[in-house]
């Protein structure tokens, strides 16, 4: 990128939630975005997987791989097995994905990497879905200062960003900053809004703002109703909670 100043659009965890996609991509134009960066999971739960698959390419998003992706990919070759280890939810999650994906779309996600190392304005940035470790960890805004300090030690990356525990924020320890995006669809913090964050490069001067932005889930909710997929995952996005939470919580409601 030679522009001095420019700003990119770092947006993750969208779940097949096109909706909520639409609106941060429209945002993000409005702010100025003229790149965007996905670390991954296009797909779980809601009702527009190959949606947001094609919305992605079609914007041309530097895109990795998140874990969900990765075990929809293997759905084929684990179904009997999740059949009967994992909660009849998250297995017509994972199967609904599958097989609502197009064979290029598919093929696609299959090229996709699991992190993205570049450098911009001479800063080397890592993008990753969970940790710089595993894609499967949660950082969050209350994880230790310890934890953070030893994975950036580990990752010769000045700037690591990351999403994954659906959970927004910009921490700086020994002189990395890690920003996680937050979740376009399926926040768990409670707020349902649509979150994504917006990195300005200035003169290599490097700032980070999310958003919180509302989003037509009447579309969201009425796709997930019409296609017969519990009602589980309309309150997920409908109260910004997880599955287990949900789960936990139902009072007769699902």
């Amino acid at each position: 990128m030679p522009e001095t100043t420019f700003k990119i659009a770092l947006i993750g965890d969208v779940h097949a939630n096109l909706p909520a996609l639409e609106a941060v991509l429209a945002h993000a134009r409005l702010q100025g975005a003229t790149a965007i960066w996905n670390v991954g999971d296009f797909l779980g739960y809601g009702a527009f997987p190959n949606e947001v698959v094609q919305r992605l390419r079609n914007e041309g998003a530097l895109s990795i791989l998140g874990n969900y992706d990765i075990k929809v990919l293997r759905f084929k070759a684990r179904d009997k097995k999740w059949r009967k280890s994992k909660l009849p939810e998250k297995y017509l999650a994972f199967q609904w994905a599958h097989n609502n994906l197009s064979k290029e779309n598919r093929r696609y996600l299959k090229g996709l990497p699991e992190e993205c190392r570049l450098e911009v304005a001479g800063r080397r940035v890592l993008i990753t879905h969970g940790s710089p470790v595993s894609n499967e960890e949660h950082l969050l805004p209350e994880t230790p200062e310890a934890r953070l300090r030893e994975l950036a030690g580990v990752t010769q990356a000045e700037i690591i960003i990351c999403g994954h525990s659906h959970r927004p924020f910009v921490r700086t320890v020994e002189g990395a900053v890690f920003i996680n995006t937050g979740s376009v669809g399926r926040p768990e913090d409670g707020d349902p809004r649509s979150c994504y964050a917006l990195l300005e490069v200035d003169q290599g001067v490097f700032k980070v703002q999310h958003f919180r932005l509302e989003y037509d889930v009447t579309q969201a909710v009425a796709a997930l109703r019409a296609h017969g997929l519990p009602e589980a995952f309309t309150q997920m996005i409908l109260l910004g909670r997880d599955l287990d939470y949900i789960l936990q919580n139902s009072t007769g409601r699902l």
